[in-house]
Order: structure tokens, then sequence, then C-alpha cells
């Protein structure tokens, strides 16, 4: 039985894949702090570690302890519009935490080790996105990623570990934390309407973006390993139909069977149109049928209606306060007579 680390296996997609890996005969050790995940997210076959990435001892002790075939590494604090925000925040969780595992990972003679990264590592103005296409990011979200993907090709190169890449997008579904207020617009949404609030749409709505049903991305990521053409490669996975966010309130609005009211916030700094081509993960990994966009919406509005909704949390620890959007600035001072702090744009 082969044996499996998931790092953030409490969270959304870390969870879809754990479930993956132990329905394929996996025994399966979940690693995460639970910083933006839940242990009830956590399958009950798996072992679980409440723990951070950024612990290199631990890690070196969980790896030593069960000396892993395989590496599946979705910890991550995925807000690329407060990355801007949050550098030493973003670079240490996202980049120097993949690096301490991808340490282990040679030093414990790793199988393979499968990352999740982003398609925030292309940037703008390159749509359709495919692999062959030069990255450069926006944010230090897509930074962080971009070099966690060139330290796993150097770390092969000179070690022999073998990887493969994943770049999803938009990801919503089943077991989504909805009350991050910073990222996961589908769950942002749905949180909105049920606490009878107005959809917030930062800039005219005219963003365009595909989402992904979970369904459509883990069990690529769970079978990476046992597929000879992943070896060392990288993929776009995800949905592939784009549409604007204005159309996406109205499907969301409209699966939850709530009143659309649209509150227009102030644009931000971001990538107005992102989506991706995915020839070259059906190639490697077969065509399939992806889920509908209605589909997949009615699915996970029908988990959030049975689970409610959820109480998001302030990042308090800004260190760039500059150009920080209005609504996210007004929530951290809401704090002050608490935390003592005030922020000022």
């Amino acid at each position: 039985m082969p044996t499996s680390i998931v790092t953030g296996g409490a969270g959304f997609i870390g969870s879809h894949v754990a479930e993956h890996l132990l329905n394929s005969g996996h025994h399966v050790v979940v690693l995460d702090d639970l910083s933006g995940g839940f242990e009830a997210n956590v399958p009950t076959a798996a072992e679980f570690v409440q723990g951070s990435i950024m612990d290199h001892e631990l890690i070196d002790r969980l790896f030593d302890w069960h000396r892993f075939d395989y590496v599946y590494h979705l910890a991550a604090y995925a807000a690329e519009g407060l990355s801007h925000f949050i550098k030493r925040f973003n670079y240490g969780n996202n980049l120097i935490g993949t690096v301490n595992l991808v340490n282990a990972s040679v030093n414990y003679e790793v199988k393979h080790f499968v990352f999740t990264s982003s398609i925030a590592v292309y940037g703008a103005a390159q749509t359709p996105m495919s692999e062959d296409m030069h990255p450069v990011p926006e944010d230090p979200y897509g930074v962080a990623k971009l070099a966690c993907e060139q330290e796993l090709r150097a770390t092969q190169k000179m070690f022999g570990l073998s990887y493969t890449i994943f770049r999803p997008h938009n990801v919503y579904g089943e077991k989504q934390h909805i009350g991050d207020p910073y990222r996961n617009v589908v769950g942002i949404f749905m949180n909105q309407l049920l606490q009878g609030k107005s959809i917030t749409i930062f800039g005219d709505g005219e963003q365009q973006r595909a989402f992904t049903h979970i369904n459509d991305v883990a069990p690529l990521i769970a079978n990476a390993v046992s597929v000879p053409g992943a070896v060392n490669e990288t993929f776009n996975v995800g949905a592939d139909v784009p549409l604007t966010i204005n159309e996406l309130a109205r499907t969301v609005a409209k699966a939850m069977e709530a009143e659309l009211r649209v509150e227009h916030l102030p644009p931000r700094r971001e990538v107005k149109i992102a989506f991706s081509d995915h020839t070259k993960a059906e190639q490697v990994f077969g065509s399939r049928n992806k889920v509908s966009l209605q589909d997949g919406i009615q699915r996970m509005a029908q988990w959030v209606r049975a689970h409610g909704a959820q109480e998001g949390s302030v990042f308090e620890d800004i260190e760039i306060s500059r150009n920080l959007p209005a609504s996210w600035l007004r929530a951290i001072n809401r704090l002050t007579p608490i935390s003592g702090k005030l922020i000022r744009n």
C-alpha cells in the first residue's frame, strides 16, 4: 500500500484529493494547520496531523516516520489580490513552506511530488493560457507559485525527484470555505446571499473567468502518480468556457433561489480576462465530460444551504496598506477597539 502525505488536506481541494487517494488504496496522512480548512473536511480514514509546512522539524519527523512514497502539496494561502499587501507572509507560506517539503522529499527519497500551482503564474494578456507560454505573474502569489515550479524543475535535474505540476483555476464546490472574504468568489457570493446581503463585485463585473467544479480537478491530481505521461510535466486543469463575474452572480443567485442585489465596489488591480487551454491535460489524462457551470453551481448551492453561512476572518497582519481596497480596509479597521490598530490608506 503506497503512503502519501496531503498538505492542506483539511482544505477544499486537498480534502477531495485525499478522498480520491484513499479510494485508490493509499494510506493517507493529512497535514494542515487549519488556518483555512476544517478538521471535519479530513476523510475519516486518513491520519490527521495538525501542523504547518513552515515547521521544517515537524516535516522531517513525519517523513522519517512514514517514509512517504508520494507528496501531494496543496497547502497554500491562495489570495491573489491580497498577496500584494502581505508579501512576507505570502512568500514564507507559499514558497519557503514548499522548499521544506522539497528538501524532505529529496532526503527521504520520495518517488513523486505533485504540486498544485495556479494560472496566476501567466499574468495578463495571455488567453487562452497554454503551458508553452512564457509566464509573467503580476501578483506575489503568482510569483511564489512560479518560483515553486522552478524549484521543482531544478531539484529534478539535481536530485532526480520526479514531479507533476497542476495549474487549476477558480475551483469551486462542496467543502469550500465560503466565509473567506478574500478568495473563492463563488463561495463569497453564496455566503453573502445566505446572510441576506448584496453580492459585492469589484469594478464593473465584466472581468472574465472560467469556473471549475472540484470534480474536474481533484481526480486528475490524485491520479497523476500513476500516469507515465505526467512525469515532470505541467498541466492546466479546469473549465473551458469563460463568463463574466456579472453572469456568475446571476447564476449563483438563481441556484440559491435568492434575489439578486449587487453592490459594485471600486475596481481593484487584477487580470481582466483569465482562462486557460486544456489540450495538453486531455492528451495525457484523456478527455472527459466536465461538470457544467449550472450543474456544478447547483451542487454547491445544495451543500451550502445544508451547512449554512460561515463566518470569515479578517486578515489583520497587513504589511502594506497603500492601495488596499477600501472594503478590506474598513473591515480591518473595525477591529481597532480590540487590536489597537488603525490602518490608513
